[in-house]
């Protein structure tokens, strides 16, 4: 596996990925809808404000590693992008729906266990059980698709990392950002006891869904009167 992205490109596949599956109506993006979604503050850790020149800076990187595509042409007003990291029909990286659900999650939001990682893939993908998803990630992590982090004191489940980032640039950030150092170091702990954590993330990841719900449906409404 030789694709190794770097947090902007990871961020920018990760939005096509999940629109292509959330609402594959407005999919392929525009260069504005895909900035939009770089810069959504749900589902998103962390929270960027990217410029349409920076994910247009992005988007030609990826097109360079040929994992991005555009339309165009004399019917099209606006040029539109889409995907190619996966499941396309020549390329090595074939993901089932539930590998592509925990890498686009995992692209979009960093680190997550198991219990975060099927909760947050329910728009994308679906798991019957907890169960079920430890079983893929112990497969995904097999086939070196993620990585099993060190788990932390006082958390009761360890975190998977995805594997396609690029070393370069997470041996340069690590200092800076614990959840890539943890990628490139398993062994280091970081140190986080408080009990109400677990809730609080329930809480909020229920906040964020509903928010992603308004959205769309902002989104929806508009594309009907537009």
């Amino acid at each position: 596996m030789n694709i190794q992205l770097t947090q902007n490109q990871q961020r920018v596949i990760g939005c096509l990925i999940e629109k292509s599956l959330t609402t594959p109506d407005q999919y392929p993006l525009s260069l504005n809808a895909l900035t939009n979604a770089c810069n959504q503050k749900s589902n998103r850790d962390p929270v960027v404000s990217f410029s349409e020149i920076e994910v247009q800076e992005t988007l030609d990187s990826l097109a360079e590693k040929q994992l991005i595509m555009n339309q165009s042409g004399h019917s099209i007003r606006v040029q539109k992008y889409k995907h190619r990291f996966c499941n396309t029909e020549f390329g090595e990286l074939q993901l089932s729906p539930q590998e592509l659900g925990v890498i686009c999650v995992l692209f979009l939001r960093g680190p997550q266990t198991p219990g975060e990682l099927r909760t947050r893939t329910n728009r994308l993908c679906e798991f019957r059980d907890s169960h079920e998803t430890e079983s893929l990630l112990n497969e995904m992590s097999q086939t070196g698709y993620v990585l099993k982090l060190e788990r932390e004191p006082g958390k009761r489940e360890s975190r998977y990392a995805h594997c396609f980032s690029d070393k370069k640039e997470s041996n340069n950030s690590a200092s800076l950002n614990p959840d890539l150092a943890l990628v490139n170091n398993p062994i280091i702990r970081t140190n986080n006891d408080d009990p109400q954590s677990d809730r609080l993330a329930m809480l909020e990841e229920q906040v964020e869904l509903m928010q992603m719900e308004i959205d769309e449906l902002r989104q929806l409404i508009k594309g009907s009167i537009g």
